[in-house]
């Protein structure tokens, strides 16, 4: 029995050292699509990946042109955001370490309709679209968990779309900032009103007024440009139901096993926000690849 414990131990800890990888250039690789590849796949891949910093409001993809990147992100957050004609925007759904943008590229597709937008600062490192497309075949790990990936982050677009439609703008709030922190992995998220206002669809003014609910419940503090986290139960609570739905399914990414059933939560049925002008300045994405 002793050995068998020992062997076990023996095997978590090589399983353990193997997913702390560095790239070529010394950089700590925290992305889990690129620290579940195996050894061998990350020796193919490793040489063709640029590290880069991101900071926020920087754009990785305009709505409707050609994706040159696929970018995995070290740290951040990146939201996917839909642009109407009239100038309104929305987010989609967002995506930090756990995954990857570009994935259309992945799938054959050489453009998309949303904007890849930083909505809170970080590093990333990037492959051109091109040269992923010849390393794919060699690839097959990699591409089973970009398959996990795409159907969780799909069920998170879907679930955000009913989100936007039929819940308040306080539990609105509450499930995206709980959602951040679980990518970002900090109680700290630096994000000012006007550019939130821009990603949830509406304006400043009701920005402030869901992060003054928020803050009077005990779940959060606000200062200028930076929202912080102090009792994530009480945020929980003021969540509605699309957060539990949303990181069941994201858990199943890592797992690869979707779970049995999802354990429903009341919400209220507070009427959503209305959609509001974008107010946020862009930077472009750095060339290279």
């Amino acid at each position: 029995m002793t050995v068998k414990k020992k062997r076990a131990k023996s095997s978590g800890s090589r399983l353990a050292r193997r997913k702390v990888r560095q790239a070529g250039n010394g950089k700590i690789v925290l992305n889990e699509a690129l620290c579940a590849m195996t050894e061998a796949e990350w020796r193919i891949l490793r040489p063709h990946l640029r590290y880069f910093e991101t900071p926020d409001h920087l754009v990785l993809h305009e709505p409707h042109q050609p994706l040159k990147f696929l970018n995995f992100p070290n740290s951040g957050l990146i939201s996917l955001v839909v642009f109407m004609h009239d100038g309104r925007t929305v987010e989609a759904g967002i995506t930090g370490r756990e995954g990857m943008v570009g994935l259309p590229a992945m799938m054959g597709f050489p453009r998309h309709p949303l904007q890849e937008i930083v909505q809170v600062s970080g590093s990333a490192f990037r492959i051109s679209v091109a040269r992923f497309r010849k390393l794919a075949p060699r690839l097959p790990e990699m591409r089973k968990y970009t398959a996990r990936y795409t159907m969780s982050l799909g069920l998170q677009v879907a679930q955000t779309a009913a989100c936007n439609r039929v819940h308040g703008l306080e539990q609105r709030l509450a499930r995206w900032l709980l959602m951040a922190q679980d990518r970002v992995k900090a109680d700290s998220l630096a994000i000012t009103q006007d550019f939130l206002a821009t990603m949830m669809g509406t304006d400043r003014p009701s920005v402030t007024l869901a992060e003054g609910l928020l803050s009077r419940a005990g779940a959060i503090e606000h200062t200028r440009g930076v929202v912080k986290i102090v009792d994530r139960a009480k945020l929980e609570s003021s969540a509605c139901e699309c957060y539990g739905v949303i990181s069941q399914y994201a858990a199943a990414v890592a797992t690869g096993r979707i779970p049995p059933a999802v354990a429903r939560v009341p919400a209220n049925s507070a009427p959503a926000a209305t959609l509001g002008p974008p107010s946020a300045t862009t930077i472009p994405v750095p060339e290279g690849d």
